[in-house]
């Protein structure tokens, strides 16, 4: 890839991730064995997100602006972190910058068919895993991602139906325990 198209690439990538404010779609999850499960993502930058899966499924995903939650139905219990210790906080910057900043590091680009690839990697610890942000070229839009964690386990989310500057009810970004209806960790 010629390095002005490279330089191109990365700042259209940069410039329409920076002009995503919300967003929703409905998502094909691709785990590490192959499992398949289906769900509508929400998406509010800077900072929420909110993964809900269908059922019988009823594990979910909530980042509420300062952590991100993980609720498993099966054990009945929720783990969490900061977002800024998770790959998700490369989706969830109020400004992202693929060549400005410095936690941020660009390991590839590339470019097949109608799909461009950017890989970042977190600069201080490659080693926690990697994301790999996908975009259509036209209409230029992101269209998938995949997160390889630190073990090595990749994990892929695939877009459609991706709707731009919804209306979200910001409840959609609250940690609420299932089991515990009345009880919440962050309203």
């Amino acid at each position: 890839m010629a390095e002005d198209s490279l330089a191109s690439i990365i700042s259209k990538a940069q410039n329409y991730m920076n002009s995503l404010k919300t967003a929703k779609a409905r998502f094909i999850q691709t785990a590490w064995d192959g499992t398949q499960v289906t769900g509508t993502f929400y998406l509010s930058r800077p900072g929420k997100l909110r993964f809900e899966y269908d059922p019988p499924i009823k594990d979910f995903v909530v980042a509420d602006g300062f952590f991100i939650y993980f609720y498993d139905s099966q054990m009945k219990e929720q783990t969490n972190a900061p977002i800024g210790q998770t790959l998700a906080d490369f989706l969830l910057r109020k400004d992202l910058s693929f060549t400005d900043d410095k936690t941020i590091s660009i390991e590839e680009v590339s470019k097949s068919s109608n799909l461009i690839k950017i890989k970042l990697v977190q600069t201080a610890d490659k080693a926690a895993g990697s994301l790999t942000l996908g975009f259509t070229e036209e209409p230029f839009s992101l269209k998938k991602w995949r997160v390889v964690d630190a073990q090595g386990m990749i994990t892929e989310i695939e877009l459609y139906r991706l709707e731009l500057g919804v209306n979200l009810d910001s409840n959609l970004f609250v940690y609420k325990n299932p089991d515990k209806p009345k009880f919440s960790y962050n309203e």
